[in-house]
Order: C-alpha cells, then structure tokens, then sequence
C-alpha cells in the first residue's frame, strides 16, 4: 500500500493497543490490500444525490465492517455508546469508545486519505450515521454494483 498521501493528523481519539502491524494476521494484511481502494464506507448506503452520500453501519457484538478508504470530506454520527476496534493503514490498532450523538469531521486535502476497518468489540449494537460530501476536493470512489 502506499502511505504517502495519507491524513496523519486525523483526529482518531482511543487507546492505542498495538503499532507497526503488531497482532494483524496474514489475512487481516490481504484484505487491506484487497480493499484499498473500496469507497463503501458503510453496510447500507441510505441516500446519494449530487452533493452527498448517507450511509449507515450497524455492528451486533464481535461483528466487523472490512478495509475501506475514505478520500471524500465526512462526518459520522454514533447513534449509541459503544466501544470499536479499529486497524489503520499505517498498522496501527486503537480501541475506540463513542458516547451516542457523538459526532466527528474529516476534511481530506488532494491525494489524502484514510484506509481503515471497524469492528464491534464492546457489549451492545453500535450504529453510526456516515454523510459523505461529494463536493470534496478529491473524486468520489466508485462504488461496487450492487
């Protein structure tokens, strides 16, 4: 993967549990590979016109959401409290916790980019809204067929 226009000063907020690649399994590395380039950045895209994408994620315990890339300016919402675990490009792992109506922004500059996955790893359903602005300095991934 290339690293060299990636977002390094994202504001990714946890504990930190592992860095360079520290625990991820054989697989783990393919698919970030195999998804580098996967602009699905959640499990149900709601909404799309010209100016943005809606997305939703719903995690039931110990369950995961694959490898993705965001390249367009966002913002996601966690609908719930809940904890995640999230590998980075960069092979970094952190243990995430979100208070329901948390909300955080990205904005990604030309060739910036966040390559990452999220997995379930507390108690209780986690759900997050994601808004994608389409207007984004970068091109919008293309999406796979439905």
């Amino acid at each position: 993967m290339n690293t060299n226009s990636f977002l390094s000063d994202l504001p990714l907020a946890g504990t930190l549990v592992a860095e360079n690649f520290e625990g991820w399994s054989d697989e783990l590395r393919a698919e970030f590979e195999a998804h580098s380039h996967d602009g699905q950045v959640g499990s149900t895209l709601l909404s799309e016109n010209d100016r943005v994408r809606v997305w939703e994620i719903r995690l039931a315990p110990g369950q995961r959401w694959h490898a993705h890339r965001h390249v367009l300016d966002y913002f996601w919402t966690a609908v719930n409290a809940g904890t995640s675990r999230q590998h980075t490009f960069d092979g970094t792992t952190r243990d995430v916790s979100y208070t329901a109506g948390e909300t955080r922004h990205f904005h990604f500059g030309t060739g910036e980019y966040l390559l990452h996955d999220i997995e379930n790893v507390g108690p209780s359903e986690l759900i997050f809204t994601t808004v994608e602005h389409l207007d984004s300095v970068n091109a919008p991934l293309p999406l796979a067929a439905s």
